[in-house]
């Protein structure tokens, strides 16, 4: 314990005697001099306080419950401090909060109502007060993961059923509308900050030049119009990929886009590379900073235009050279190759067809690392074939495992709910334990190759940190956000530290591949 620990302790065990103190005083006189003045002066008559039928709860002297309550504040810290049970710990928060709100309230009869004060009401009050403020801060971290509980609460109890009611792509774009928004405004990003963000030396990763505070980024294909950048800092990630973009605007598929399968905890997708195009998109963010690194996800425009192998390298190209020359501060780019959802035959799975593309691109000479996302839903031979062929080109940092689950046989899937679904894939669950796999296998073959970013069906720290000990080095997530609330990438974090510590591990390097 901290020498700054063990004066907050003292502080708060000396504020409870006073508390105690006063309390008993003000029992003694209300019990046996209940019609004397204890006190005139510049403050007023004690005893009008004392008096008056604002003194009497449910038939209990005020002070009694003092009694109890300062009683009931000593007894869970002292739990608290002897066991460390965040239990105890969430106990002492509400009574401190109990006793603070109705100080407050009692400070206010006496000033608007009663028209008197009672010095040793005050006395209660501000010791109260100083408890409910000084107990957070012996006990922020717990605090923290306290408020985190209470915003989950909420989200799920209130504002999830909301929104699942709403059609799902509605949500999603006001999501981006109000994202944007709030972005803006310094007042609530540091409102979200103050809230949602985590922050802790054991979750830092740096790739190349690059420094992430936390591994846990968003996934491209939630941010195809660059709504998030300046509001995610806030809510906790490390990074975000916005995207997928393609070198000309895209209506995406026909709707609907979007729908949700909440047994399975899964998203069906056919947004169909929905964007606004690179040339929007470098004009809406190029020349800005955002507190965290960033990345833009690549792929081909998804008309008919672009369905021959040639012409849609020539289209993967054409977006390249747009962002390299403009002034977007992107610090990487993700190669969408894997997207299940495109117009056409096309697929950039063979070997000799991901050889062409990725030549084609290694042409330009690229300034910011690579990243390739793949698949999920072919056989470990197929994927050993395309790394085989990434591997051979130095300018690819990594890859990524990966993108949506097609096999709607996959044990994860509530039966009804597969059965009624409508054309698309699917995010979440479904995609967890073939992402799982893949990312092992990528390890054990070129984990010394390879940055390898996994994605797919996170919800949970656990989740999160069984992707990191098959070889992840960093994490993606959409749709865990959007079950389980803005504060899960927190808890996430917070959870992985305790994971890491558990294990003994210092750093969330020492993890990675651990399980490989």
């Amino acid at each position: 314990m901290s020498k700054r620990e063990k004066y907050l302790q003292l502080a708060i065990i000396i504020a409870l005697i006073i508390g105690f103190l006063d309390a008993s005083y003000l029992t003694y006189k209300h019990f046996f001099q209940p019609l004397a003045t204890c006190h005139i002066g510049f403050f007023g008559d004690c005893g009008t306080v004392l008096r008056s039928k604002y003194s009497i709860m449910f038939g209990i002297p005020l002070a009694v419950w003092g009694l109890v309550q300062y009683s009931a504040v000593a007894y869970f810290f002292w739990l608290s401090s002897v066991s460390g049970s965040a239990f105890y710990k969430r106990l002492l928060f509400f009574q401190t909060a109990i006793g603070l709100l109705f100080s407050l309230y009692f400070t206010y009869l006496q000033i608007y109502v009663i028209g008197s004060f009672c010095q040793y009401c005050l006395l209660s009050a501000i010791t109260s007060t100083f408890l409910y403020i000084t107990i957070r801060t012996l006990f922020r971290d717990d605090y923290h993961s306290f408020i985190l509980a209470k915003i989950e609460f909420i989200y799920k109890l209130i504002l999830k059923p909301v929104f699942f009611v709403l059609p799902a792509e509605f949500v999603h774009e006001q999501a981006m509308f109000w994202g944007e928004l709030s972005g803006k405004i310094p007042a609530v990003r540091s409102l979200f900050s103050r809230f949602l963000d985590y922050k802790h030396s054991m979750l830092s990763v740096k790739i190349g030049k690059t420094a992430f505070p936390n591994p846990i980024g968003l996934a491209a294909g939630y941010d195809y119009m660059a709504a998030f950048p300046g509001i995610l800092p806030s809510v906790g990630f490390g990074y975000q990929t916005i995207g997928t973009i393609s070198n000309q605007p895209c209506d995406g598929n026909a709707v609907p886009r979007l729908g949700r399968l909440p047994k399975s905890q899964s998203l069906l997708v056919n947004k169909g590379f929905r964007n606004c195009g690179a040339d929007e998109i470098i004009e809406k963010i190029g020349g800005k900073k955002f507190g965290f690194p960033f990345g833009v996800s690549i792929g081909r425009t998804n008309i008919e235009e672009t369905g021959t192998l040639e012409k849609a390298i020539d289209d993967i190209v054409q977006a390249f050279k747009k962002f390299e020359k403009s002034n977007v501060k992107n610090d990487y780019y993700e190669l969408n190759i894997s997207c299940p959802n495109l117009k056409g035959n096309l697929s950039f799975y063979p070997p000799e067809n991901l050889k062409k593309l990725l030549k084609a691109v290694e042409k330009l000479k690229l300034k910011k690392p690579l990243f390739v996302k793949m698949p999920i839903e072919k056989t470990d031979d197929e994927v050993r074939a395309m790394l085989k062929v990434i591997a051979t080109f130095k300018f690819v940092t990594g890859v990524i495992f990966g993108n949506l689950q097609k096999n709607r046989k996959d044990k994860s899937f509530h039966t009804d709910e597969i059965r009624k679904a409508g054309k698309g894939n699917f995010s979440g669950k479904p995609a967890f334990r073939r992402s799982n796999e893949l990312i092992r296998l990528a390890y054990q073959e070129y984990g010394k190759r390879f940055i390898i970013i996994g994605c797919g069906g996170i919800f949970t720290a656990e989740d999160a940190y069984r992707k990191i000990r098959y070889g992840a080095t960093m994490l993606q997530m959409i749709t865990g956000m959007i079950f389980e609330g803005p504060q899960r990438i927190a808890q996430i974090n917070r959870g992985l530290v305790e994971h890491l510590k558990i294990d003994g591990f210092k750093h969330i390097s020492e993890a990675v591949g651990a399980d490989a």
